[in-house]
């Protein structure tokens, strides 16, 4: 009976070199494919890569987001999410396994900034960055304003002529920086740094800022969701006013600052008093107390005029004559009265001293009587 027929030895590949034709017939047939599956057994690396699985209900596939990609992912993986992933298929050829390289993840059924936005905001949330408690209260009227936004837009020019007409006594520091794409929110928080650190330094003492630009899409405002934004605002001792986009904008700027205007206009608005407004309102204060005054005027004047139609100030010389006749006369009569009482003691005591010497002894004896 015959052995085996063994194959030519050249015939025979090693596992490494199976997996490696594997390998490359995977990667030049699915080069670029878009799979959905449900993450888990996620894995965050120390070198930043995240290294996961995604299954349905039959199958698992493992996947590697290599940390250069992971950085433009704006959300954040959790097990259990929902995705839809583009890659390279290939093989991990130290176990054999199955995998795909990801260079694009999406989740499925929002997209990836509104969910990123989302997770942000709820971790930002359960910081207390959004409590109302610690917002400083805004200026009744700031001298001095600093605008950190883009020094060429149209929210900029809006704002400094709005400030003009209503405001123009406030001192006003225009920081540029950029307001999207790359280096945007570095710029931004690094501007609102920079303006306290000369106020606490009492270099530029600002009164309030505004850090704000015109409208766009979300990926346009995406520079003020940015969490080194949201803690360059939290930890201003500057009141802050963020104006974002339009009214339908809400950005995590908006949520953290001291007071969130609908528009760059509307923070201008809602920062600074009318001069026009406050000039007709001291205007009429002005009316009232002048009015006031005159009618106090007025009521003086009357009480003057009564009081000179009085005898005693029309010839206050007969007043003076009066008084000194009534003196006179209450003068007579208290002489009279403290005299009348004296008088009659005096006759009273004559009396008793007539008759006290018409029985004393010695008057007896002067008429012939004697003692025996």
């Amino acid at each position: 009976m015959a052995g085996p027929t063994l194959p030519d030895p050249a015939d025979v590949l090693t596992v490494t070199a199976l997996t490696q034709r594997v390998r490359a017939a995977l990667e030049r047939g699915f080069q670029s494919v878009w799979v959905a599956g449900e993450v888990s057994n996620l894995v965050r690396a120390s070198s930043g890569h995240q290294y996961f699985s995604l299954k349905d209900d039959k199958s698992v596939l493992r996947a590697a987001l290599f940390r250069g990609v992971g950085l433009r992912v704006r959300f954040e993986l959790k097990d259990g999410m929902q995705v839809v992933a583009r890659g390279r298929v290939t093989v991990y050829e130290p176990r054999g396994d199955l995998q795909i390289q990801i260079e694009e993840i999406q989740p499925k059924g929002i997209g990836a900034l509104e969910l990123a936005l989302q997770q942000r905001k709820d971790r930002l949330q359960a910081r207390g960055y959004f409590d109302p408690r610690r917002k400083k209260r805004l200026p009744a009227f700031p001298r001095t304003i600093a605008l950190v936004t883009s020094p060429t837009g149209a929210a900029v020019r809006d704002m400094l002529e709005l400030l003009a007409r209503r405001w123009p006594v406030a001192k006003v520091l225009v920081v540029p920086v950029r307001v999207q794409g790359d280096g945007a929110a570095e710029e931004i928080a690094a501007a609102v740094r920079c303006l306290n650190q000369c106020h606490a330094a009492g270099h530029l003492c600002f009164d309030a800022l505004i850090v704000g630009r015109g409208g766009g899409s979300l990926e346009d405002l995406w520079a003020f969701n940015e969490e080194l934004v949201a803690e360059a605002i939290f930890a201003s001792r500057i009141p802050v006013v963020s104006a974002v986009g339009h009214e339908i904008d809400v950005t995590i700027a908006d949520l953290v600052a001291d007071h969130r205007a609908l528009t760059p206009s509307h923070a201008v608005t809602d920062l600074t008093p009318d001069r026009e407004s406050l000039l007709g309102a001291l205007a009429e204060i002005g009316t009232r107390l002048r009015e006031r005054a005159l009618g106090r005027v007025g009521q003086a004047r009357q009480r003057v005029a009564a009081l000179a139609d009085r005898r005693a100030f029309r010839n206050p010389l007969d007043r003076v004559r009066d008084l000194e006749r009534r003196l006179d006369d209450l003068g007579g009569r208290l002489h009279r009265a403290a005299g009348a009482p004296v008088e009659r003691s005096r006759h009273r005591l004559a009396a008793v001293a007539g008759r006290l010497e018409s029985l004393s002894p010695l008057n007896v004896l002067a008429r012939g009587y004697s003692l025996t």
